[in-house]
């Protein structure tokens, strides 16, 4: 018989340990996820066509295992493990060319009570969780310009869109109209590798009726990826805001990034969309704009979105999405896409 993947085997201890906690009151854990697939024509900037077929084009795919126990007087201890899924090639990981941790997308545990919750792990940043709820397209890594100019692979931000070895607190929501997020990491220990500071984040989102701002900001200092050399530390900021008219749902963003390294660069960028409800499906449309400057050169990223999203059900939806992308003194990229969308 063969022997299961490391992937298959990790699902199954994780299934295991939901069915066990089922005999204790106090206990609770759930298995959930989103499945994304689609088929997709794509030009990349500076490059050649292709068809594909891919997951995660509107949304990241994933599995997850979240649980919490009761611990009297309010508090509970909880946890959560999420994996990304490579639905196009059944691998572990946002796709088969990015190298993950196997719990990429979050590994977490800790306490929540009236204080809000604060855990320790594998968390996603403030600024990446500003970027992804004040547009259209949300994490979206093929139609979402926001989320392509910011952490995307030409992105201005260096660090990951989740951080390792974090420290992460929200407030209650009971708390409102105030969502308070902040995060601090440090790097992974690791022989001959050279010691760097610790990362910060922190994001005040004000939210009331159809109205929300957000105000984010993070001090990067290590990552997981390769830095530029020199690199010293990058502050990247952010304001963005939405607010629902009912027949639109209108976003902005605006934002700047400045790495200090041998060569400094700053990046400006913006981002405008909107969401039209038309019975049970949205028309989502976006465009993005990034400013790239060092001293030696500057370049622009104007990325345009349009997407329609049917819903079949609550858990259910299929999509088309067309995305152009034009950098300075380079052949533009387009993207055109149809796929399915399933949470669980």
């Amino acid at each position: 018989m063969p022997r299961p993947s490391r992937f298959l085997r990790a699902v199954l201890a994780a299934g295991t340990a939901c069915l066990c906690s089922v005999g204790s009151q106090a206990q609770n854990a759930i298995l959930y996820g989103l499945i994304d697939a689609s088929g997709s024509h794509v030009k990349e900037v500076g490059g050649q066509s292709s068809w594909r077929l891919e997951s995660g084009n509107l949304q990241y795919s994933y599995i997850g295992f979240r649980g919490a126990e009761d611990l009297g007087g309010g508090l509970r201890a909880v946890f959560r493990l999420e994996s990304y899924i490579s639905v196009d090639s059944g691998s572990a990981g946002r796709s088969p060319y990015v190298i993950d941790p196997f719990w990429a997308r979050e590994a977490s545990v800790g306490f929540s009570g009236s204080f809000g919750t604060t855990v320790l792990g594998r968390t996603e940043s403030p600024l990446s969780r500003a970027t992804t709820n004040f547009n259209p397209f949300g994490e979206s890594a093929g139609f979402s310009p926001s989320a392509r100019q910011y952490f995307g692979a030409r992105g201005a931000v260096l660090g990951d869109s989740r951080w390792s070895n974090s420290l992460s607190y929200t407030n209650n929501p009971s708390d409102a109209p105030l969502r308070i997020n902040f995060a601090a990491n440090l790097q992974e220990d690791l022989p001959g590798v050279p010691e760097q500071h610790r990362n910060y984040g922190l994001s005040v989102a004000y939210i009331t009726g159809p109205f929300a701002v957000v105000v984010a900001g993070e001090k990067i200092q290590n990552s997981a990826f390769a830095l530029p050399a020199g690199f010293d530390r990058q502050m990247a900021y952010q304001i963005g805001a939405t607010y629902d008219f009912s027949f639109l749902r209108v976003y902005g963003q605006v934002g700047r990034v400045k790495t200090e390294a041998d060569v400094d660069v700053q990046t400006i960028l913006y981002q405008l969309g909107g969401a039209i409800p038309v019975g049970n499906s949205l028309i989502l449309f976006a465009y993005g704009n990034s400013h790239i400057k060092t001293s030696v050169k500057a370049v622009t990223d104007k990325t345009a979105s349009i997407g329609y999203d049917y819903f079949l059900s609550k858990h259910t939806d299929i999509y088309v999405a067309a995305m152009v992308e034009k950098l300075s003194f380079t052949s533009s990229g387009n993207g055109f896409a149809g796929g399915v969308r399933m949470r669980f």
